[in-house]
């Protein structure tokens, strides 16, 4: 992918992405980020594509030089109620409106951007193209899959801290077996089957 070009040529512009639209548990996590180039981080790239201990060594080096960053989400409730497209949009304004330094301009990864008052752009595979938007990516990925490892502890049998929520083959035997948690999305279809299967008997 060829990098990025931003109509946008000042140094105030904010990086946003999300993590978690697609697993059948937990919230879905967002990040915004505003880097400062006089601090900057070297190997940024899409969260996945990273290892576990690259992403871990980054989100602290994020932190760290960042110019501002803020971490945000919308909950599991909030997803049932509004649906996972509208919840992550709500999760990446929030992530927004609670930087310190206020933006100039964002970059939003993917093809929706949210209803504020900023300037902004959506960048197709932009956690892979603009520096602040994989930085956000990760810090958005890293506090996930840590909150999806400590539910592993709290919801034992499920695999949470393996699968993260995502509906693999063990986490959907796992539903099968020891039915739906607190944690799960219950208007995702996985879940709202095994939900009508218990109605049912």
């Amino acid at each position: 992918m060829e990098p990025f070009v931003s109509c946008y040529n000042g140094v105030l512009a904010a990086g946003v992405d999300e993590v978690g639209r697609g697993p059948l548990a937990g919230d879905v996590v967002a990040a915004a980020v505003i880097l400062d180039p006089s601090a900057p981080i070297e190997g940024l790239n899409d969260s996945k594509k990273l290892t576990e201990k690259r992403r871990n060594h980054l989100f602290t080096l994020i932190k760290e030089r960042a110019m501002s960053y803020c971490i945000a989400r919308a909950s599991v409730a909030e997803i049932d109620s509004i649906n996972i497209l509208q919840a992550s949009l709500l999760a990446m304004r929030r992530a927004v409106e609670g930087l310190s330094v206020e933006p100039e301009h964002i970059l939003v990864d993917g093809n929706k951007i949210p209803k504020w008052r900023y300037t902004a752009e959506a960048v197709v595979k932009g956690d892979s193209r603009v520096a602040a938007i994989s930085a956000a990516s990760i810090l958005a990925k890293v506090t996930r899959d840590a909150e999806m490892v400590a539910f592993d502890k709290m919801y034992p049998g499920y695999g949470f801290a393996g699968h993260k929520g995502y509906p693999t083959k063990v986490h959907m035997q796992a539903l099968a077996t020891l039915g739906v948690s607190d944690i799960h999305r219950r208007s995702f279809a996985p879940v709202k089957q095994q939900l009508e299967q218990l109605t049912i008997f």
